[in-house]
């Protein structure tokens, strides 16, 4: 699919690898960019985005929670209404809340499981609220073809749009993630189950596995865990750049032969 001309929207654009999405489909010139964060960005990324676009690419910036339905719906109604249907969805917005899922108090003898609340809302977050922003997409490009009198998709229309979802190589099982790691499994069957469904339409849906990326959440982590559990382990000895995601992000979405999941870990696999 070809991103040029494209109106795209990204969730959790305000940091970490929705922004560094936001930023390279700007230079690669897409319409329009709806970006979305609970948090205010304070017009850092658009004042990137400007620079690399001037003023030919025009931002739209929601602030709201991802996971609130009638907040992605006013989003997309404000998108749709403004430069039309969004063809690129990245839905990046994420959280980790990482403990043991059992820990043992040895004074007292009596176990403390991972908080459910914790859990709920990883799910919430990591899981339901990206899957929803990526069916509104497909739904609402459902409803423009139905308005143009168009039914099922054939090849000669070109791909109608493409849902990239934020995976993690945590999705193979990592010590302290038990939340996390199951969001990021539980992509890979969205994932699967969208791709044969909403090729219907001619939408894609792809999945990315990023390792430890230099982004905020992983620098919470703090240096010492860094160094000492992920760069030994990792081929590059680094964290990766956001904009490496970015990148492998942007080429999914560009080349349409490329369908499943891509693996973006740097050489980092976890450890037992």
């Amino acid at each position: 699919m070809d991103i040029p001309g494209k109106v795209a929207l990204i969730t959790g654009a305000a940091s970490g690898i929705g922004e560094a999405v936001s930023v390279d489909l700007a230079r690669r010139g897409v319409r329009a960019l709806a970006l979305v964060d609970q948090a205010d960005c304070d017009g850092r990324v658009a004042d990137k985005i400007h620079q690399i676009a001037g003023d030919q690419v025009p931002i739209g910036w929601y602030m709201g929670d991802a996971t609130d339905d009638s907040f992605r719906q006013r989003v997309f109604d404000d998108v749709c209404k403004k430069w039309g249907v969004p063809r690129i969805c990245v839905p990046a917005a994420g959280i980790a809340r990482d403990s043991l899922a059992v820990k043992l108090d040895k004074t007292t003898g009596k176990a403390m499981l991972f908080p459910i609340a914790d859990f709920r809302r990883v799910v919430e977050v990591n899981l339901v609220a990206p899957v929803y922003w990526g069916l509104e997409m497909v739904g609402r490009i459902a409803e423009d073809r139905h308005h143009h009198g168009l039914k099922r998709w054939v090849p000669d229309e070109h791909v109608q749009g493409t849902v990239v979802l934020i995976g993690s190589v945590s999705s193979l099982g990592n010590k302290g993630q038990i939340a996390y790691a199951a969001t990021k499994s539980g992509l890979e069957g969205a994932a699967a189950t969208l791709r044969s469904e909403a090729m219907f339409y001619g939408v894609r849906c792809a999945l990315i596995h990023p390792g430890y990326t230099d982004t905020p959440m992983v620098r919470s982590l703090g240096e010492e865990f860094i160094n000492e559990r992920i760069l030994p382990n990792t081929q590059l000895k680094r964290l990766i750049r956001p904009r490496e995601i970015a990148d492998a992000i942007c080429f999914m979405i560009g080349n349409s032969a490329v369908s499943g999941d891509l693996w973006a870990d740097a050489g980092w696999h976890p450890v037992p």
